[in-house]
């Protein structure tokens, strides 16, 4: 057996000035899966977080409610606690960056920083109040947008166009505390050097994030990397810089070191040892426990970039792994306050259950940084056709079918049953592979098949007619679709803890974990069923956004460049040229089509071709298909389509082209290189031509 590994897992820290909503679960919640898997297969794996408590955005909410800092960051970590409870994501501890543990290790880094000279002092020119006698920091000055002219602007960035900038680029700035017109005054402020760790920097990036994101970071690296702001003045609220009267840590330097602050916690609470897992000094990077970032690709530079930096100038383990995510979009728009899917969690859980969205986000998830759409209708859908009636329907037709007729007793697994068991067993390693690579919506995919199999045998087996004329027949059959349930909500598990906990319940087990799939429930009473899923009516839905509509609440940002990504606006392209219809057809010709479902596996450009891609398509059932398309010029980045699911033509017969033989066709709505996109389950209503 493979040695178990120890991990740390983390995911930004929420701030602490406003509610959790959905777009922030998109983090969480997959954290959470990958958290929950990792213990199932044995690793001792901590996950941990804390709120970001620093800043000025805390300082001015504070003030204008008329407590003191500390009052408002301990409501917000309760709020907090509360949501991320509601929506069963398990942290190991859970803290807060206001902590001495975090006081301790931000002067430490600091200091470690200081003494290899990475940290310099230098002026810079910083908007001044003449009334209030103080540099304003971003967010006591407004003014009007540098790149798009919106009156009433912060001084960090545009919540109309998006941007980011410097405070001293507005235009009209005014104090927001007396209104007054502030001035310019050169102000000293402590730079982190970056230049001095060009080399280490650029391959740590290369080696520790997503292709696509060092690809990105890299582009930075063909000239010097420019010095890093670390301070700001006072007022301020944050820890103060040891050596700088009246300068303080940027909330950017003391929130990644909440990390290890937490971990440093978890561990007096536990009796265990930071240095065991998270080292410092000499051989650090090749000690201690495998250490995985979540984070939003808002906030890359931070964690890619200053963080690595900070890290090695300290001398302490930096991340194994950057795990990059997307944005979350809702019906294929940005979240929208005026059309109620601006959503928070607390809003979602007083009109429906956490665990379809739990089961939508897993079945959307690719471990990609493409953006996510809750698509509400599809959301409605996909919960009710597949995890209710799908995966649900097993155990509850089969278990009161049980009790109702065979006195709740199963039997023994005959030779059919214990294929069926069989294969759905055999394919763990499959589904852990897609589990270990964040791969959830693949997961979800084979998951669903086992459930489409399962009900067919059922189906097959027709127990409700051989329980009349042989009991021990429907008994097998039973038996065997009930396993197959087991199985299924196994590896349903990380996602569904509450839902695997009640079916675990039903099997009379107590502890599930991924050596569970190797055993059988047989001859053994079954417990009595209750409710496992519920249908979602979409009234439910319609209830939820018109309170989220009708009730909007302060607003919390994972990062403080957030804000700036989550306005952003989604640009849609200008409608095509629309080309001739060709000859109608008849609807019996329409309805000899075939259209399945399938998932990319491979994408890949076909050489010496300026319009092919090759796809290899995993059909389920249908097994592999390998399909020619000339759709090249509309996705120029094939590899990015690796694991979306697909429309395709399964009965067109195979054709033979010079690159090799095709066999299907993706089903692609639009003009290639012009515009338009594959038809894709996942693909927002209302799409229209837009790639998925």
């Amino acid at each position: 057996m493979a040695a178990k590994r120890r991990i740390v897992v983390t995911s930004a820290l929420p701030y602490a000035n406003g509610d959790i909503h959905l777009g922030h679960l998109v983090e969480y919640i997959q954290s959470d899966f990958w958290t929950r898997f990792q213990k199932m297969r044995g690793n001792e794996c901590v996950y941990v977080c804390a709120d970001d408590t620093h800043g000025t955005p805390v300082m001015i909410r504070a003030r204008r409610e008329g407590v003191a800092p500390e009052t408002l960051i301990e409501r917000t970590r309760s709020e907090h606690l509360r949501d991320f409870s509601g929506f069963q994501v398990e942290f190991d501890n859970y803290y807060t960056t206001n902590s001495p543990e975090n006081r301790e290790l931000s002067e430490r880094i600091f200091k470690a920083m200081e003494k290899t000279g990475a940290i310099t002092v230098s002026k810079a020119p910083q908007l001044y109040c003449e009334h209030c006698g103080m540099f304003l920091p971003d967010r006591f000055v407004k003014g009007d947008c540098p790149r798009c002219g919106a009156e009433g602007q912060y001084g960090d960035s545009c919540d109309k166009c998006g941007s980011t900038y410097a405070a001293e680029e507005l235009g009209r700035p005014k104090c927001t505390t007396c209104g007054g017109e502030p001035v310019l005054r050169d102000a000293e402020h402590l730079y982190f050097e970056l230049e001095p760790e060009h080399a280490y920097l650029k391959d740590w990036i290369s080696a520790h994030t997503p292709p696509d994101v060092a690809n990105k970071l890299l582009e930075w690296f063909d000239e010097p990397l420019r010095g890093w702001c670390i301070s700001r003045n006072a007022p301020y609220f944050g820890f103060e810089i040891p050596g700088h009267p009246g300068k303080f840590f940027y909330v950017w330097v003391d929130a990644p070191i909440g990390y290890i602050a937490s971990l440093s916690n978890w561990c007096a609470k536990t009796g265990r040892d930071i240095a065991e897992w998270w080292p410092s000094g000499e051989g650090a990077e090749k000690a201690g426990a495998e250490i995985y970032h979540f984070i939003g690709k808002d906030i890359i530079r931070f964690h890619c970039l200053f963080w690595p930096g900070m890290l090695k100038a300290a001398m302490f383990k930096g991340p194994d792994k950057v795990f990059v995510h997307g944005f979350l979009t809702v019906n294929g728009e940005k979240m929208s306050k005026s059309k109620g899917t601006f959503i928070n969690a607390k809003t979602y859980l007083e009109h429906l259950p956490a665990d379809a969205l739990r089961y939508y986000y897993a079945a959307k998830l690719g471990g990609t940084v493409d953006d996510m759409d809750l698509n509400l209708a599809d959301f409605v859908q996909r919960v009710n056709s597949d995890l209710v009636g799908k995966i649900t329907n097993i155990a509850s037709r089969s278990s009161q079918m049980l009790h109702k007729r065979l006195d709740g007793m199963l039997g023994v697994l005959d030779g059919e049953g214990r294929e069926l068991v069989s294969r759905m067993e055999n394919a763990s390693e499959t589904v852990a592979a897609h589990y270990e690579n964040r791969r959830f919506n693949q997961a979800v995919v084979e998951i669903c098949r086992m459930a489409d199999e399962a009900n067919a045998f059922f189906d097959r087996r027709e127990p409700w007619k051989s329980v009349k004329t042989d009991p021990e027949s429907a008994r097998a059959a039973l038996t065997a679709a009930l396993n197959a349930f087991r199985l299924i909500a196994i590896y349903l598990k990380p996602v569904l803890p509450a839902y695997a906990d009640k079916a675990m319940r039903l099997f009379g087990e107590t502890q599930w974990t991924w050596e569970s799939l190797r055993g059988r429930a047989e001859s053994k009473k079954l417990g009595e069923y209750s409710y496992l899923a519920v249908r979602i009516d979409p009234a439910q839905v319609d209830a939820m956004v018109s309170a989220a509509a009708a009730k909007p609440a302060e607003t919390g940002e994972v990062s403080h460049e957030s804000r700036a990504s989550k306005n952003k606006a989604v640009v849609k392209s200008a409608p095509a040229a629309v080309s001739a219809l060709k000859p109608e057809i008849a609807f019996d010709d329409f309805a000899k089509i075939d259209l399945r479902i399938g998932v990319v596996e491979s994408c890949e450009i076909v050489p010496k071709s300026s319009k092919l891609l090759k796809f290899v398509i995993d059909a389920g059932a249908l097994g592999k298909r390998t399909i020619f398309s000339g759709i090249r010029q509309a996705f120029p980045e094939p590899e990015k389509l690796v694991g979306r699911e697909v429309l395709f033509v399964a009965n067109l017969a195979p054709r033979k082209m010079s690159v090799g033989t095709s066999e299907g066709m993706i089903v692609f709505a639009g003009e290639p290189g012009v515009s338009g996109g594959m038809l894709s389950p996942d693909a927002p209503a209302g799409a229209g031509t837009e790639a998925t």
